[in-house]
């Protein structure tokens, strides 16, 4: 009989688990994005380590699996124009910046705001890789806040923040640590 109430118990939990995933699905988004190059330096005092240029846009797609939690990998694109500083040394030339990167996101909000419909709030963390003038992997972490604008949660408008920590920082010339900032338009595809 045990062994009955076992399987139920199992039974019970995977149906949760695929209607979760059949319910909740894939979600589609796209946007611009922000480079914050620190460098030694305080983003508040030095404007100048902000780049915003081109055409900076990113594009993901998220993949809800189980419950409050999700997978989404993104692709960024700006560019760094020549008379920025970046790293303590003026550029000569403009260079593309380009990231792809892979998160697990945990979506906590409900637990803050439980009488809130629209508002989610979530951490990511994951890794990544980017190019700026050399190739290099980042260990990335991070969080964000979704805001649905229907009731029927299918667009939302998403601002999110990853901080980027280069594996090889020392020896990376541009490439080191950043913060990625992203504003989006997510779009529920089921």
């Amino acid at each position: 009989m045990k062994k009955i109430y076992l399987l139920l118990a199992v039974l019970f939990i995977q149906s949760n688990v695929f209607s979760q995933m059949e319910e909740d699905g894939w979600y589609l988004s796209f946007g611009v994005n922000a480079i914050n190059n620190l460098g030694t330096q305080s983003p508040i005092n030095s404007p100048d380590d902000w780049y915003f240029n081109s055409v900076p846009a990113t594009l993901s797609a998220e993949f809800n699996w189980a419950g409050n939690f999700s997978i989404e990998p993104s692709l960024s694109y700006n560019q760094i124009k020549s008379g920025k500083s970046l790293d303590g040394g003026q550029l000569d030339k403009d260079y593309d910046y380009i990231a792809l990167d892979t998160h697990v996101k945990y979506y906590f909000g409900k637990f803050l705001l439980p009488k809130s419909n629209r508002i989610e709030l979530y951490a990511n963390a994951g890794l990544g890789f980017f190019h700026i003038d050399e190739t290099n992997i980042s260990a990335n972490v991070g969080g964000g806040i979704l805001f649905w604008l229907s009731d029927k949660k299918n667009i939302a408008l998403r601002a999110q923040t990853i901080s980027k920590f280069a594996f090889n920082h020392p020896k990376s010339g541009f490439d080191n640590n950043h913060f990625l900032y992203n504003l989006q338009l997510v779009f529920k595809m089921n």
